[in-house]
């Protein structure tokens, strides 16, 4: 975090760190802020980055993973994937002789956590004591590393959406169980007055994930809409509260536009930081700390 802060206030300093070096970026789901976020940050480092699409050509299919790992070791200096399962994740790194980055895979978001965590000490000060809010999609692999994060940061969490409509709308046990022997101090709940009260931090994530047909958001949509993030779930959070989406965003689904687009918005921050949150992780796992 103290080096993503230096960067943003200091590209100049930074502009030669990766010079010569290579980024391959592996996408098996598309993304806009991750693709855009990573190759801009190593054209600002001096360095270059490959964008290479497995949606057609499916990783462990025509090769096997453990030789695409050890190729593209070969070839580049760091890989980036964004991939459907955590397995492709391990098995690129358990083979690969440079560092594998994992920008979103089934089970976690973890360059987004980095991004966040920026944002909220930028506006907070510090994250430790904080209460932090999520609403709505509570099976969902940001709710989860928000859960882990606050685990390891030292933030109060409270995840809030429709735990009693099924075991699809659930946490998954592993994550709980994951947070409890991190120490961390995480409520689930369908209690929207419980989870709001003195937050912080209000979080919220799109009720139509990519992956999820199109057909479902109907049916979708009736089951989140009593955990939008309205302007009365504002009034009932802390004094300076700050409102965060990992983006994309629709206005009128998981937040409002007022709130989205009001004062207590800093969605755009949250997305910039993509940007140097990722020079910094870049910049540790070529330099170290």
């Amino acid at each position: 975090m103290t080096i993503a802060a230096d960067m943003k206030e200091n590209q100049g300093k930074y502009k030669d760190c990766f010079g010569q070096k290579t980024l391959l970026m592996l996408f098996e789901k598309p993304s806009l802020r991750t693709r855009v976020s990573f190759e801009t940050g190593m054209t600002q480092m001096g360095g270059h980055a490959i964008f290479y699409s497995i949606a057609d050509s499916p990783l462990g299919q025509k090769e096997s993973l453990s030789d695409t790992g050890k190729v593209l070791s070969r070839f580049a200096d760091v890989i980036m994937a964004r991939v459907n399962s955590r397995d492709a994740i391990r098995e690129l790194a358990d083979v690969s002789t440079i560092p594998v980055i994992n920008a979103l895979d089934d089970f976690a978001h973890p360059c987004q956590m980095l991004a966040d965590l920026q944002t909220i000490i930028e506006h907070k000060g510090a994250a430790e004591g904080l209460k932090l809010s999520f609403f709505g999609d509570v099976a969902n692999n940001v709710t989860y590393d928000l859960m882990r994060l606050g685990s390891i940061i030292g933030m109060d969490i409270a995840v809030c959406g429709p735990i009693d409509k099924g075991t699809e709308y659930e946490v998954e046990p592993a994550v709980i169980e994951e947070c409890k022997q991190l120490g961390g101090n995480v409520v689930i709940t369908n209690d929207v007055e419980v989870a709001a009260k003195d937050a912080d931090v209000v979080y919220c994530d799109s009720w139509m994930s990519y992956g999820i047909p199109k057909d479902e958001e109907v049916e979708r949509k009736k089951i989140f809409m009593p955990y939008q993030v309205d302007d009365d779930v504002m009034a009932l959070t802390g004094t300076g509260s700050i409102f965060m989406n990992c983006l994309p965003a629709a206005r009128g689904m998981e937040q409002t536009a007022s709130v989205i687009d009001g004062e207590k918005s800093v969605v755009f921050d949250q997305a910039e930081n993509r940007l140097h949150a990722q020079k910094a992780l870049l910049y540790t796992l070529k330099y170290g700390f």
